[in-house]
């Protein structure tokens, strides 16, 4: 075999125990690459603290009559936001390693097919949890009133797991799509409307009757009465079982059709 051949796959699957532990090796691979590259952290603070000082300082009087008002009712829907706007770089990422052979080398070695796919979830969660902490204690700067630091761990917690699932719809998007930038045109196709039609910046109750439909069902909606009732006020109880059966039911759709792909895309 010549040095540009790509190695054959490896036969054999690994057991539950050694996939796991793949896993955590890939997303400490990719961790590693935040070392090397501190410029992710920094793009990752960034934009977070753009959107809470737009939407506050800019459009919170308009929403609410004072700033101070819109950023009780905001700082839930805007964690939301950014948390579905995160998982668009896991598809990214995985798109860029693919079309640069790096999954081909993966193939070689004696590790399960999925560990390299859900190390990338898994080490871009930690971006998703260094987010939350930025808008979180930006927010209490900016003066909002925390309702519980047991509320705050609970909001991390379903963040990360409804996020969890929206990164595979990431995943498959990563795969079948031929650019970086094909992925970023999927992803805001899906991203913007499910957003902006939700309960994550205005009261569903001043929209249309006809997108009040929709927004009630909408899954970012749910998300974002969670996080407000975690955080702030409100209900939190029916928002929150709402938010993982979406988070359950997005994951059993589409982690079985990104890995399809994969290995399509891997043979």
């Amino acid at each position: 075999m010549t040095a540009t051949e790509i190695a054959p796959p490896v036969t054999g699957r690994p057991g539950p125990a050694a996939t796991v532990s793949q896993t955590l090796s890939m997303a400490w691979r990719q961790m590693v690459r935040i070392k090397h590259n501190p410029f992710e952290l920094v793009d990752l603070s960034l934009s977070p603290v753009m959107f809470l000082f737009l939407f506050v300082y800019v459009f919170g009087g308009q929403m609410a009559g004072s700033t101070s008002d819109y950023l009780q009712y905001v700082l839930g829907g805007l964690i939301a936001q950014n948390a579905i706007f995160l998982t668009m770089y896991t598809g990214t990422g995985i798109n860029a390693d693919l079309r640069k052979g790096v999954y081909d080398r993966f193939r070689s070695l004696p590790i399960a097919r999925s560990a390299p796919l859900a190390g990338k979830i898994f080490a871009d969660l930690f971006k998703q949890v260094w987010s939350i902490v930025i808008m979180l204690g930006l927010g209490l700067l900016m003066g909002f009133e925390l309702r519980s630091v047991s509320g705050a761990l609970l909001a991390t917690i379903a963040i990360v797991v409804f996020a969890l699932a929206i990164s595979w719809v990431s995943v498959l998007m990563g795969v079948v799509a031929d650019s970086e930038e094909k992925v970023q045109i999927y992803s805001f196709v899906i991203i913007m409307p499910l957003t902006f039609t939700s309960s994550a910046f205005v009261d569903i109750n001043t929209m249309p009757g006809f997108l009040q439909a929709w927004a009630k069902v909408n899954p970012v909606t749910h998300l974002s009465d969670a996080m407000r009732g975690l955080l702030s006020y409100g209900p939190i109880a029916e928002p929150l079982l709402w938010t993982f059966a979406w988070a359950v039911g997005i994951f059993v759709v589409t982690a079985p059709l990104a890995m399809r792909a994969y290995r399509r895309k891997m043979v």
